[in-house]
């Protein structure tokens, strides 16, 4: 909870107050998934992602007449070093995988036009948005 949502508020705050002097600026969050689904097995980490995108949307609402665009981004099932175990349990990596239209697991890679998009102009009326980028997992 101190790093995935204390730790973004904060620096969200702090990077807001910059942007706002300048009538100008982005944040991109990382929310998840499971921002907009229950989970199972990682209570904490649910709850402080769909704070995420609740500090995001609020940022939005409060900043976007400033000149400001908050964003986030909602990763799907990606193949970190954080997921290793459930990619090592035969059983629970088929399961996920199954889900997953594209086929496979997500690679960090996989956000980069994501993150160059919500950086760009060609975000600018974009605003309070959760970007899922996660293979097609939401469509099932």
């Amino acid at each position: 909870m101190q790093i995935n949502l204390k730790a973004v508020f904060l620096l969200s705050q702090a990077a807001g107050r910059v942007m706002v002097k300048q009538s100008k600026g982005k944040i991109i969050n990382i929310a998840s998934m499971l921002s907009f689904q229950g989970g199972i097995r990682v209570p904490s980490y649910t709850a402080s992602k769909s704070g995420v995108a609740g500090i995001t949307r609020l940022m939005a609402n409060e900043l976007a007449g400033s000149g400001l665009n908050i964003n986030a981004i909602a990763p799907g099932y990606m193949a970190t070093d954080n997921t290793a175990p459930i990619r090592a349990d035969a059983e629970r990596s088929s399961s996920i995988l199954d889900r997953i239209p594209a086929g496979r697991w997500g690679e960090p890679a996989d956000l980069m036009g994501t993150v160059v998009f919500l950086a760009s102009a060609a975000s600018d009326y974009l605003n309070g948005a959760i970007v899922p980028v996660d293979g097609g997992w939401l469509t099932r």
